[in-house]
């Protein structure tokens, strides 16, 4: 299943090449959303007057929600057209983050972010049932690759803009610009995809109870969900503080931020694809080897920085997010090969729900490790990388575990 390919893989129709961008935007919505945390911090907090502890809270507090109603929504996220799903879920990630844009005060801006995530957090699954319904496994590859594009469009794109915004009006505009460019994305989806219902044609269980009990306790899922937790820990850990990290530790400007998340993502974006194909030609298990050991590195490098030069910060980050990338595009396309078709939305959502629950654990810890000095320094950051190294091994282990079982099936 991970092998290398032996002829050319197939090439993608024309409704196939929009469904991926569709559904690319989708995940740069919700990662985006998630993102903006991440360089506003060091603008939310003494606009807020909150501490790291406070906003670890905030950034958990998503993180927390979307795993309950990941695991609430579970047993029915394959009752549905998976289309009608997508889109009422996306609407109540709209109208949560307005509320975040409109929000005055730390318990009003957790009160928000407990509201996007009960609806963003299901997203990401339904995006992936979608991707793995529409496409074979010998095209997955580049399809997740081309998906968490997305993630580095939100550097390129979505983090500069939202930094430029908050500099030049405040933090709260970059939330209402977010909820306006996503309501214009959800409207071409409802308008151009096509409904995707093919596995309601399947015999199910009755009870949605059922169907949630049945894929919870599915020994070959188990191992499956152990590593999403795993995987969840670093970026969690590190992305709500990079912020506060680079303007206080590394010594760089607020107004140069914009410029750091711009030379990563853009770099990315090519990364990504390459990533992609790579996964499908040469094995996925592969390349996720590859990613874990460069990532290791990276993270050991980037949490012991001292105060460094712009095009240094740069480097490390593009490097770094290659590793990460390098990670995550062949596990989400070697994992969409494990799930029954009929228990596929189950199975996502679950995942999404431990991805989000130890997300939240995660940067929750974070937040305890990571003291705020008088000076305004970030103590004990080195602490959070050693974590990720930990966790990144076992990971890898697990992952390996998982690509013997589906050699062998």
């Amino acid at each position: 299943m991970t092998a290398p390919a032996a002829s050319s893989p197939p090439r993608f129709s024309g409704y196939q090449k929009l469904v991926v961008g569709m559904l690319a935007f989708l995940q740069f919505a919700v990662i985006l959303d998630f993102m903006i945390m991440s360089p506003l911090g060091a603008v939310i907090m003494p606009a807020l007057n909150i501490s790291p502890s406070q906003f670890g809270l905030v950034v958990s507090a998503y993180a927390f929600s979307a795993a309950a109603s990941g695991l609430l929504t579970a047993g029915f996220a394959d009752r549905f057209d998976r289309k009608r799903l997508l889109l009422f879920f996306y609407t109540g990630f709209i109208l949560g983050t307005v509320w975040c844009g409109l929000a005055q005060s730390f318990e009003s801006l957790l009160a928000a972010r407990i509201v996007t995530g009960l609806f963003g957090g299901v997203i990401g699954s339904v995006v992936l049932a979608i991707a793995t319904d529409l496409f074979p496994v010998q095209m997955r590859g580049r399809v997740m690759g081309f998906i968490q594009t997305a993630f580095a469009a939100s550097q390129v794109l979505g983090i500069p803009i939202g930094l430029f915004l908050s500099n030049h009006w405040n933090w709260h505009v970059p939330f209402l610009a977010m909820a306006a460019l996503g309501l214009v994305g959800g409207l071409i989806v409802a308008w151009k995809m096509q409904p995707v219902a093919e596995h309601l044609k399947a015999p199910r269980e009755h009870s949605a109870f059922l169907h949630l009990r049945n894929t919870v306790t599915e020994p070959r899922y188990l191992i499956a969900f152990a590593t999403v937790a795993l995987l969840t820990t670093g970026g969690f850990m590190l992305m709500p503080f990079s912020s506060a990290f680079a303007v206080n530790n590394l010594g760089i400007g607020l107004d140069l931020l914009p410029v750091v998340y711009l030379v990563t993502g853009i770099s990315t974006i090519f990364v990504g694809p390459m990533i992609g194909r790579a996964a499908d030609k040469f094995g996925k298990f592969r390349i996720f080897t590859f990613g874990t050991v460069l990532s290791i590195v990276m993270v050991v490098i980037y949490t012991h920085l001292g105060p460094v030069s712009l095009i240094t910060l740069v480097i490390v980050n593009a490097v770094l997010f290659a590793g990460i990338f390098s990670r995550m595009i062949p596990f989400q396309a070697l994992v969409s090969t494990v799930p029954a078709p009929t228990q596929r939305g189950s199975f996502n959502a679950i995942s999404a729900s431990i991805q989000q629950l130890s997300g939240g654990i995660a940067s929750v810890v974070a937040g305890h490790i990571v003291v705020l000095a008088p000076d305004g320094r970030l103590q004990h950051f080195e602490v959070i990388g050693y974590v990720v190294v930990v966790t990144s091994i076992g990971a890898w282990l697990l992952v390996r575990r998982l690509n013997r079982n589906l050699m062998s099936a």
